[in-house]
Parts: structure tokens; sequence; C-alpha cells
């Protein structure tokens, strides 16, 4: 089974990112690391989403957070409040011109939420992925998948930027595959 995870490199002047720094030691998946970079990120994750993958998690991190926030709508829309790593900063700009007004996850959601409440991981539902990087990503991998007309479990997940223990936020990252590889298999 081909199961691809990303996290995402440090921005913003920061030494660490949490999404990266939890799943450094997943094991059974294909770890990619991907740059704070509008562009660069959507790029990779598109290629990623074409090589047919069994299951793909893209994990980003969210200051302000203390809960593993599951998402469920990328929106087509970009609109930074700080430069990404590359330094471009856009406003108001569409990920892909003339696509679809949003992508609803294909994560198995509710029951990863009461997956990771049954272990104790605080989780929520979220409506927002924002529209930073982590949005374009999460973007970007549903839109590529739609224009292939590939399906696989495939979703976008924020961890909290400091407020839980990476081993944790881990502990979470495991509990997420183990569910959405038991669905790839229903």
């Amino acid at each position: 089974m081909k199961i691809i995870v990303t996290g995402f490199e440090p921005f913003g002047g920061a030494e660490k990112n949490a999404s990266w720094e939890a799943m450094k030691n997943l094991e059974g998946t294909e770890r990619v690391l991907l740059p704070v970079s509008f562009t660069k990120a959507d790029r990779i994750v598109r290629s990623l989403a074409a090589s047919g993958p069994d299951l793909i998690l893209c994990v980003g991190e969210a200051g302000g957070r203390d809960k593993i926030s599951l998402e469920r709508i990328a929106v087509n829309l970009q609109d930074a409040r700080i430069p990404d790593n590359d330094g471009f900063q856009p406003r108001d700009l569409p990920v892909r011109e003339g696509g679809p007004a949003a992508y609803f996850s294909a994560l198995p959601l509710r029951p990863l939420l009461s997956a990771l409440e049954a272990r104790g991981i605080p989780a929520e539902l979220s409506c927002t992925a924002g529209t930073y990087v982590c949005n374009t990503v999460f973007y970007a991998l549903m839109d590529e998948l739609a224009l292939r007309g590939l399906s696989c479990p495939a979703g976008f997940l924020h961890v909290p930027a400091r407020d839980m223990d990476p081993a944790r936020i881990q502990a979470g990252l495991e509990e997420v595959l183990r569910v959405a590889q038991a669905g790839v298999s229903w």
C-alpha cells in the first residue's frame, strides 16, 4: 500500500514546524517535506497525487489551535497575511484559475474524530484550512485527484503549533492513518 504523508518546513522565523516534527518517525509511510511556498508546494503535492497513492494525508501546523483539526473544506483562494518562504504574498488569487470554488476532504472525518477522542487525543472538525499554503496544498491535492479521476482517502489536518506534545501529535497521526487505511479495504 502506498501511503504518503506530507508536512512542512519552518516558516515565519520559526526554527521548527510541528507538522514535520510529529511525523518524522512515522513508519510505513512515504514522508515528504513540503516547502512553505505557494508555487513549489502546489507542484509537489500535485505530483504526489498523480502518482496514484492508496492514501495521502497532508499535515500543517496552526498557531492558536490546541487540538488536531480535521479539515473539511479546501477553498480556491490564496490570501496571505505574511509572505511565504519565497517572499510571495498573494492577495485574493485562486489556487487554480477556473477551478471549482471548493473541495471536500475524502477522509472519513467523523470516524477519525471518534477514534482520536476515544484515545484521549484532543481533536475537532474544522471548516477552514485558512488561505495560506496549507489551504493551497489541500486544494491542489483534491483538485489533482479530481482532474485525473483518481479516488483514494485524501485530505488535510492541522496540528497545534505549540500547545501539544509532538509524541501525542504523532500518536494522533498514527490513529488517523490506521482508521483511514481500514477504510481503504471496506
